[in-house]
């Protein structure tokens, strides 16, 4: 029985197999789904320029007016993005600006200093020497 049930289901695939590689092979089958192929192209381009009218007439966006006001989006986005930008790196300049005055009005305080010293030194050093006239009496 087991041999029998083989022979039976091999005997059913080669005819089935030849048969369905018959069908696959004519040109019917291509041509019929070729047609059915452009019909559902016809029928969605149709379908797509209908929509697009309606929404025209309705007042209502399309799918290309929202991608459109997507893209602007996108670029101011990355315009305030870019300002953004620009405005933290000014304000790091300004307080750069303000240390770096900070800065130049301490080594101005400095410079003074050490000109008072330094004129006190020359003084020094240009006067008469008095030195012990008072301590040797």
């Amino acid at each position: 029985m087991e041999n029998n049930f083989y022979d039976m289901w091999k005997n059913y695939y080669s005819k089935y197999s030849n048969l369905l590689d018959d069908q696959v092979t004519k040109e019917f089958p291509t041509q019929a789904i070729s047609q059915i192929l452009e019909m559902n192209l016809h029928f969605k381009k149709m379908l797509n320029e209908t929509t697009e009218r309606y929404y025209e007439f309705a007042n209502l966006p399309s799918k290309n007016d929202l991608a459109h006001v997507s893209s602007q989006i996108v670029n101011i986005d990355a315009k305030v993005d870019d300002l953004e930008g620009f405005l933290q790196e000014s304000k790091d300049n300004q307080r750069e600006a303000v240390e770096l005055q900070r800065e130049i009005t301490n080594l101005k305080k400095d410079m003074k200093s050490l000109d008072a010293k330094l004129n006190q030194i020359l003084t020094l050093l240009n006067s008469p020497k008095v030195t012990n006239t008072k301590g040797s009496v």
